[in-house]
């Protein structure tokens, strides 16, 4: 659910409670997940990041396997355990969530099932040909979500997408955190 917050001149705008991230742990990935951290500290939300392992993508022609899907989940699993920590150092509630199926629409269900005010993902930018071919998460998510969506392409910030002056009162973060050298 989406609380809203009215000021003084009776505008009223969307407080994100809940931020869904939807991270693959790839480098494509990480400005979405600075985002998702940067969001949910400017607003007080809690901060639940996604990852979805496609089994279909981890097969060869012939039906074999060329990773298995544990291995998968637990190299998952450990950067997800560095990125929740990351969050919860700067003082926001998160968890992590790791499912398995088509990543597009398990990203839609998993931000329906855990009320998830706003979803954030990240972008290949693949182009025309890399999404006829490899289909494009971020625009099914956008397509079919039914809450809001930021979609953060490499290079991006979340400011980039989604301006501290659209937040209630416009205030930027109270902190200035970073990962890795770089802001968040």
């Amino acid at each position: 659910m989406i609380r809203t917050s009215g000021d003084e001149t009776g505008d009223t705008r969307a407080i994100p409670r809940r931020v869904l991230v939807a991270t693959d742990t790839s480098a494509a990935s990480t400005g979405a997940e600075h985002a998702g951290v940067q969001l949910a500290t400017r607003v007080g939300a809690s901060l639940i990041f996604l990852s979805v392992i496609d089994p279909s993508r981890l097969r060869l022609p012939g039906g074999l396997f060329h990773t298995r899907v544990d291995q998968v989940r637990a190299q998952r699993e450990s950067a997800l355990a560095k990125i929740v920590e990351y969050a919860r150092k700067r003082g926001v509630s998160a968890q992590f969530l790791i499912w398995e199926g088509d990543p597009g629409a398990s990203v839609i269900e998993a931000a329906e099932a855990e009320g998830a005010d706003v979803i954030v993902v990240g972008s290949h930018d693949r182009g025309p040909v890399g999404r006829l071919l490899l289909g494009s998460v971020s625009g099914h998510v956008v397509e079919h979500g039914a809450g809001q969506v930021v979609v953060i392409r490499p290079g991006q910030e979340l400011d980039d997408v989604w301006p501290a002056a659209q937040l209630p009162g416009g205030s930027g973060p109270t902190v200035a955190p970073t990962l890795a050298g770089r802001p968040v």
